[in-house]
């Protein structure tokens, strides 16, 4: 039944990749509409203002009539956005787009994984999880070289024509299985942030948003902290060892879930994240420095499934709205991170010493997922849920 989750995971990679995409093509698309990058970096701030806002606050709306058309009204509204900053003719128009794209990147994150968790039997949540967290980490770590490459060769407007590209052919294939996907369970009429009374979700949601600042935070400047280190020469694999990590985590991590449930994994990735930026303060080895970045990628992308299942395994019929907000709670983060390195580097700190800095919300995050992991249940496998009935696009 895992063989049905693939796509979501093709919807996961668009987003993915559209989240970072025009980080390596800022200066063209400048250049191209008449603004500064500052300008233009405002982009990504509009992106993820309306990724968190739509994620908790929309998709369960719009799953009450059928989760199949809610999953292609997001990703038709993520491609309409992407289409717009394709042909963007000022920043105005620009800016919107990506807000556009944001907000149906929010909503289709949510409910893709709230409903791969539902498409199979209860000891295979956690890899169904973690196949749409592969999607995501995937995308975002070809995002930028790709973007780059293509950028570079014929244009940033090309770039996102293959962002909208991918998104139209991960559309067809949703629409194609429509009838497989399964009803979730968000026509409660409850408001949809009484999930934040629960204690669990709401420290589970802090410790998404404290691992995106410490985690996103450092990919940001891990080229200028490897120069700062001496080792310039090095970022390109820098870059790649902290990209196949992410991926070897986020695809390896579904199988340790389902069999021996979130809490052992609830300590171990924030300490492994922690450890990593520990060693990349203290060392200026390269082989340090690539076993960091790996080690760093792999359990920061492999924490995101592990809190999504430790949070909703026993409460599936609120799946949705807690993913949402955690979902959020990360991208976020990765923006505050982004705005905290700036700050620290404007202030003096040397590149290299951010990863110190990070070591503050990943010790913080690390407390956070030990208390949830002793209000978690230990058992080693999730309790089974029964599957819905599938259902048909009304």
């Amino acid at each position: 039944m895992i063989r049905r989750v693939w796509p979501l995971v093709a919807a996961a990679v668009a987003l993915g990749i559209d989240a970072y995409v025009l980080a390596g093509v800022l200066p063209s698309i400048a250049g191209s509409l008449g603004a500064t990058v500052a300008m233009i970096g405002l982009g990504v701030t509009a992106f993820t203002a309306a990724y968190a806002v739509a994620g908790p606050l929309l998709s369960g709306r719009l799953t009450r009539g059928s989760t199949a058309r809610a999953m292609l009204i997001a990703l038709g509204v993520f491609n309409l956005g992407n289409l717009a900053t394709t042909v963007a003719p000022g920043i105005e128009v620009f800016l919107a787009s990506r807000a556009v794209a944001g907000a149906g990147a929010g909503i289709l994150t949510a409910v893709a994984t709230a409903t791969a968790a539902a498409m199979v039997a209860g000891h295979e949540r956690g890899r169904a999880m973690a196949m749409v967290t592969f999607g995501l980490s995937t995308g975002t770590v070809a995002g930028v070289p790709v973007g780059m490459l293509i950028g570079q060769g014929a244009g940033w407007r090309w770039t996102m024509t293959l962002v909208v590209l991918i998104g139209v052919v991960s559309m067809a294939a949703l629409a194609l299985r429509a009838r497989t996907l399964p009803r979730l369970d968000a026509a409660s009429g409850e408001p949809v942030f009484k999930v934040l009374r629960a204690g669990r979700t709401s420290a589970g949601v802090v410790a998404a948003f404290l691992l995106g600042v410490a985690s996103l935070e450092l990919y940001t400047y891990l080229l200028p902290m490897a120069e700062d280190r001496g080792l310039g020469a090095w970022g390109f694999a820098l870059v790649w060892a902290w990209g196949i990590g992410g991926v070897a985590g986020s695809a390896l991590i579904g199988r340790p879930l389902d069999r021996y449930g979130p809490k052992p994994l609830l300590v171990a990735m924030p300490a492994l994240l922690a450890l990593s930026f520990a060693a990349a303060w203290l060392s200026a080895s390269p082989g340090v420095w690539l076993a960091a970045a790996a080690v760093w990628g792999a359990a920061g992308w492999a924490s995101v499934p592990t809190l999504q299942q430790a949070l909703t395994a026993d409460r599936p019929a609120q799946a949705m709205p807690i993913i949402a907000f955690q979902m959020a709670a990360m991208y976020l983060g990765s923006a505050a991170g982004a705005a905290l390195g700036g700050t620290l580097l404007t202030a003096g700190t040397g590149p290299a010493d951010v990863a110190a800095w990070a070591l503050v919300p990943a010790v913080l995050a690390l407390a956070l997922t030990g208390w949830i992991a002793v209000r978690t249940a230990g058992r080693r496998s999730p309790r089974p849920v029964t599957a819905p009935a599938c259902e048909t696009v009304r």
